[in-house]
């Protein structure tokens, strides 16, 4: 039934494909070995041929009506493999994630707290750009669903809809903070510990990125 044991998955359209050779250089440093399959949200056919040696395929989503990331929940749910790991583009990589892959439990999501969204809500909140799944749990199921219905404000934010108290510990399973620091619990929130994920969210993320690649580009000649 599935193609793999585990793999990765990561998505991205024509806005943010841009980050991809980023993410893919961060990545392959510490995880060649693990299968990672890219999802086609809608990329310019040059970035596609320009990649597709990276990944071990290729899942397009060019088709479906939903837009950017409301797709992403779509796309796990067609993941080729039994134990999957999601990552967005904007997530720096820093460590091996064979000991994250460990930590998925059956029938939920595995997430991390978003700690600085949960501070400034008064609620708890978890954190869309690092989802680990065994399988299609029932919350998956209706994630899609939800996106499919109503994709307003965003993926997290849908998902957060369809969650109370007591639910949200039945379909999430919290992951140790270190495998997605949000760029607010760095640059706001005094975060000093370690991190195995870096996720650089917002414009000023995206601002980090740009600059941690001319770093890069510069440092290469």
């Amino acid at each position: 039934m599935y193609k793999y044991d585990e793999c990765v998955l990561t998505g991205c359209n024509a806005k943010t494909e841009w980050q991809l050779d980023w993410f893919m250089d961060n990545y392959l440093q510490k995880n060649s070995g693990i299968p990672i399959v890219l999802c086609d949200f809608g990329m310019t056919k040059q970035k596609k041929e320009q990649i597709k040696g990276y990944f071990s395929g290729i899942m397009d989503l060019t088709e479906n009506r939903l837009d950017g990331w409301f797709k992403k929940p779509i796309a796990m749910f067609n993941s080729p493999a039994k134990k999957t790991l999601w990552l967005d583009t904007d997530c720096e990589v820093k460590s091996y994630l064979k000991p994250l892959f460990n930590m998925i439990v059956s029938n939920k999501l595995n997430m991390v707290e978003d700690k600085p969204w949960t501070k400034r809500r008064g609620e708890i909140w978890h954190n869309s750009g690092v989802v680990g799944f065994i399988g299609r749990p029932q919350i998956l199921h209706s994630w899609c669903n939800a996106v499919t219905k109503a994709p307003e404000d965003g993926d997290q934010e849908v998902l957060h809809s369809l969650l109370n108290p007591i639910t949200r510990m039945t379909h999430i399973n919290d992951l140790p903070f270190e495998w997605n620091v949000m760029r607010l619990a760095t640059d706001y929130d005094n975060y000093k510990g370690p991190i195995k994920i870096q996720h650089h969210t917002g414009p000023k993320g995206k601002d980090k990125i740009k600059g941690l690649m001319s770093i890069k580009e510069a440092i290469n000649g």
